[in-house]
């Protein structure tokens, strides 16, 4: 069978960066008077294993928010802007314009717009008038992953077709002054902002990225406590699990495994692994998971010290990342993967060319 292609990645960040020491202090002034301890704060950016992160807004403009709406407001424009960026890079990296886009998958989960962000970006581009759209809200980290999946998935069924997934995550525009639990706290340590496109073309069209194999979606009933959102009139509180570590040991290793096996392979044949970025903890378990070493994740972990996690975005950050600076020989094999609320896994499995 001939096999889909991801023909380019690209990606785009908010020009406000800042440096985990700075986002502590501005989170201990957010959250003045709420915190028991606030040195907690500061321990948590100092374990992170991250560097910065970039916000969507400058630092101070958070204290202003007051409700759902402002936030989401901020969003939307801010998405179409970094979404408009890293749709254009990936495409260019391609050789295609929009108006070459048969279909535009976008995910995110961090704020919601109707027209959906898909429609405005096909006004600001100027797409064409008949490319199908499809918004995904609500995947979570799992998302990059998954769009990847799905737009394999459409040029399958139309291979002389041009997908492009589009994800743009907006952590920070999250954040609840009400909310000093452990999980804000830990994710407030993690999450950034930022966005990245893929573009992914059937078997009729030339592309010069690594093949799509095969893709598998995996469902863990009941698990919808382990990680996602609480949505009330203040937002989008989160919910993260301390169980969400041991739910990937648990898990991670023998579904990729018999992933694997379907096509003759076995962890050792895997030269490349493109993983979700997540967080020490997450990057820890996923390597006791799969056996494998510390520097068998080292683009993750690269990714996670520069930016901190962007949920459905990071995943696609580390397929930059070794697309672009530490691409395998021909014939490797990668497994691109990540993990999100349901809980669920995505399994994506490349070739090198």
């Amino acid at each position: 069978m001939e096999n889909m292609n991801i023909a380019s990645v690209g990606s785009a960040l908010p020009r406000h960066y800042y440096p985990q020491a700075v986002l502590s202090a501005a989170l201990k002034k957010y959250w003045n008077g709420r915190l028991d301890n606030p040195d907690v704060v500061d321990r948590m950016h100092r374990n992170s294993a991250i560097d910065g992160r970039h916000l969507a807004l400058p630092v101070d403009a958070y204290y202003k928010l007051n409700t759902w709406g402002e936030a989401n407001h901020a969003w939307i424009e801010c998405a179409m802007e970094l979404g408009q960026q890293a749709l254009c890079r990936a495409l260019a990296g391609a050789g295609l314009s929009p108006q070459d886009v048969d279909a535009l998958f976008v995910v995110s989960v961090t704020g919601i717009a109707s027209p959906s962000l898909d429609a405005r970006l096909v006004n600001l581009m100027s797409m064409s008038p008949r490319v199908k759209r499809m918004p995904i809200f609500g995947l979570g980290c799992v998302g990059g992953a998954a769009g990847i999946a799905r737009a394999a998935d459409y040029v399958r069924g139309f291979p002389n077709h041009v997908a492009a997934l589009l994800s743009v995550e907006l952590c920070s525009l999250t954040i609840q002054k009400e909310d000093v639990s452990m999980a804000n706290l830990i994710s407030s340590a993690l999450f950034g902002d930022g966005a990245a496109a893929v573009v992914v073309t059937g078997a009729d069209r030339s592309a010069g990225g690594p093949e799509i194999l095969d893709t598998r979606s995996i469902f863990y009933p009941g698990t919808e406590h382990i990680m996602g959102w609480d949505i009330s009139e203040r937002g989008l509180q989160i919910v993260l699990s301390p169980a969400l570590p041991a739910l990937i040991v648990e898990h991670l290793g023998r579904d990729v495994d018999e992933f694997l096996a379907d096509h003759g392979l076995a962890r050792k044949d895997i030269g490349r692994w493109i993983l979700h970025t997540g967080g020490p903890k997450i990057l820890e378990a996923t390597a006791k998971a799969l056996e494998l070493p510390k520097q068998a994740l080292d683009a993750s972990w690269e990714c996670l010290r520069r930016v901190g996690n962007l949920s459905s975005t990071s995943v696609l950050l580390v397929l930059e990342e070794v697309m672009k600076r530490r691409r395998p020989a021909a014939g490797t094999y990668s497994l691109l993967a990540a993990m999100g609320p349901a809980f669920c896994s995505e399994l994506v499995l490349l070739r090198w060319n």
